[in-house]
């Protein structure tokens, strides 16, 4: 798939960002891994994103990253654009990148490298190294350490014309609209703070025209009628699901830290979806918070409780 056209793809519905199977012992669990992201694909998705933050890329070695890449990509089957988490230092970010590209996913998802503060010249040229090293679509993902700014973006896009992606995880209104007005249409926009239906209102008056939905992964129904209601700019439906269930959800996932995924497999559970325990240094939500959420989900979407009886 051309780059521009696969985000292009992208921009234009919403976004699954799979979490990954785990057994008991931890090791990954390929076929409900592929029984959920098939389960995932019988509804509406602009793309799949493969070993992303949802999917724990962070606690993967990149063997695994590219075995959850290959599974998916076989499942997915051409249906939608399968992207690739990348991450880490330089070298094994283009080693994840080249392996992505021989697995067959369509682009990458760049997450900030791991630990080190960096210049605007060095995150340059981390960047370009990974474009360089696959002719696949490259989306940089402004999250923590990575924050590159709209001149350095401008410089990067004039120099590949892979990097056809930006995903914000930052917050920062200002920069988002600097991108933006430098940018255009040169790039796909997508929204990337934790639970990214809070914010989806505000940053699709600023050119973000879908996001990565972790939510999807247990109540896809409600993820897509969600999102509708974004793209319709009905803000009273909008401000009624953020009240009843986003808000609230919001609240039991802040309970703890590195609960952002936790919450997600826990909603998995919840709607008979089991998708293992989260790897540490993450830790699995509690007995009593399961039955929390459970009350939640309830409220918004009845029918996956009593598709999970």
């Amino acid at each position: 798939m051309d780059p521009r056209d696969m985000a292009r793809q992208l921009g234009g519905g919403l976004l699954s960002f799979p979490v990954t199977h785990f057994h008991a012992d931890g090791n990954f669990a390929e076929d409900r891994y592929r029984a959920h992201c098939a389960w995932m694909l019988e509804h509406d998705l602009a793309g799949l994103f493969a070993a992303g933050g949802t999917g724990e890329f962070f606690s993967l070695t990149p063997g695994e990253v590219d075995t959850v890449v290959r599974a998916a990509v076989a499942e997915t089957n051409g249906k939608v654009p399968v992207i690739s988490g990348c991450g880490y230092g330089t070298a094994i970010a283009v080693g994840i990148a080249r392996d992505a590209e021989a697995a067959g996913a369509d682009g990458l998802l760049l997450l900030p490298p791991y630990l080190v503060n960096s210049t605007q010249e060095g995150l340059a040229a981390h960047i370009e190294a990974v474009c360089r090293a696959t002719g696949k679509g490259v989306i940089v993902y402004n999250r923590d350490k990575a924050v590159v700014t709209d001149e350095t973006l401008a410089r990067l896009c004039e120099r590949n014309s892979n990097l056809v992606g930006y995903k914000d995880g930052i917050g920062d209104i200002e920069l988002m609209t600097r991108i933006y007005a430098r940018m255009g249409d040169r790039l796909t926009y997508i929204g990337g703070l934790p639970t990214a239906e809070t914010f989806a209102v505000p940053y699709l008056t600023m050119g973000v025209t879908t996001y990565s939905s972790a939510i999807f992964n247990f109540i896809p129904e409600w993820a897509l009628a969600f999102y509708k209601a974004v793209r319709a700019d009905d803000r009273a439906e909008v401000l009624k699901q953020l009240r009843d269930f986003v808000l609230p959800y919001i609240a039991l996932r802040n309970r703890s830290a590195g609960y952002a995924v936790s919450i997600v497999k826990a909603g998995c559970t919840v709607v008979g979806r089991d998708a293992g325990p989260v790897r540490s240094p993450l830790t699995s939500m509690t007995e009593a918070e399961h039955a929390e959420l459970r009350t939640l989900v309830e409220r918004v979407a009845p029918r996956a409780l009593a598709a999970a009886a």
